[in-house]
């Protein structure tokens, strides 16, 4: 009996597991045939699109995309011809809003100047140049020299001016340099804020001006004092201030006071006779009978 049992049990389970998959394999079948590959097609460039580039219709090519959309993504070429690329895009990347420039303003520098900011051009030579290192993207302190009005005897100052700013192009290339190749160019466009253009202008006509080179990363501003001429002169040995001394003036003595004149006494001489014998008194004279 036990075993007939067990022997149902066993055959229940194998045509139940069976059952079970065949379902499986119905249902996974009519899942993939009703399924639709998710794809869409954007626009995305057909060559390397550099710094300030204005887009062409040739530019661009469609390409399926697959899984999420980049944000700011175009569905049709005429989006972004003739807009300017403010950073570089590759080969089949897609050609999103956040690279080009706004409709209208065309390509070329003006097209990477953010809202709100300016390019300042600043005349250069090897040494203000940095011996040519100065390349578009790199981030430069500007620092100036000169004579202070009402300076007086203090001589030539040197101080730093900006900090931080980043070299737009540098002569006619905006574009970054790949190989790092130094290259003397006379100006070097730098972009400010308007404030920092007016500032940068006076100060470039005069005074003159000296480019220095920093990292990228590093974007703390340092405070300075600035240095004169006499600093470089001046013994590099830590003197002492001399001492304060103080000089005593001399007070000179009051005038004495005068002490008042005795009061005059006044008196009356009397001569006594007194037989053979003469003797002589003084009485004093009462003062209401002076």
């Amino acid at each position: 009996m036990n075993r007939r049992l067990m022997t149902i049990v066993v055959l229940a389970l194998i045509i139940a597991g069976g059952t079970s998959y065949l379902v499986y394999r119905l249902v996974q079948t009519r899942i993939t045939a009703n399924a639709v590959p998710i794809s869409n097609r954007i626009v995305v460039a057909s060559r390397n699109l550099d710094l300030g580039t204005l887009i062409r219709e040739s530019d661009l090519r469609y390409a399926d995309w697959g899984g999420p959309l980049p944000k700011g993504f175009a569905l049709s070429a005429k989006d972004v011809v003739g807009r300017g690329v403010i950073s570089a895009i590759y080969e089949g990347e897609p050609v999103t809003d956040n690279r080009l420039a706004i409709a209208g303003a065309g390509g070329g520098l003006a097209a990477t100047i953010p809202a709100g900011m300016r390019a300042c051009a600043v005349r250069v030579n090897e040494v203000v140049g940095v011996a040519g290192f100065v390349v578009p993207g790199m981030r430069v302190d500007v620092l100036i020299s000169g004579i202070a009005p009402g300076a007086g005897a203090a001589g030539p100052r040197v101080k730093t001016l900006l900090q931080n700013v980043q070299v737009l192009s540098a002569g006619q290339n905006y574009q970054k340099d790949a190989e790092g190749k130094p290259v003397e160019v006379p100006v070097v466009n730098l972009l400010v804020t308007p404030e920092q253009a007016e500032i940068l202008s006076l100060a470039s006509n005069e005074t003159r001006i000296q480019l220095v080179l920093r990292n990228p990363t590093d974007t703390e501003k340092t405070k300075t004092a600035g240095s004169v001429i006499g600093d470089l002169f001046a013994d590099q040995q830590t003197h002492k201030p001399a001492p304060i001394v103080k000089v005593a003036t001399h007070k000179p003595d009051p005038p004495p006071v005068a002490e008042p004149p005795a009061p005059v006494k006044h008196s009356q001489l009397v001569e006594v006779l007194n037989g053979s014998r003469r003797t002589e008194a003084t009485f004093a004279k009462p003062e209401n009978n002076q």
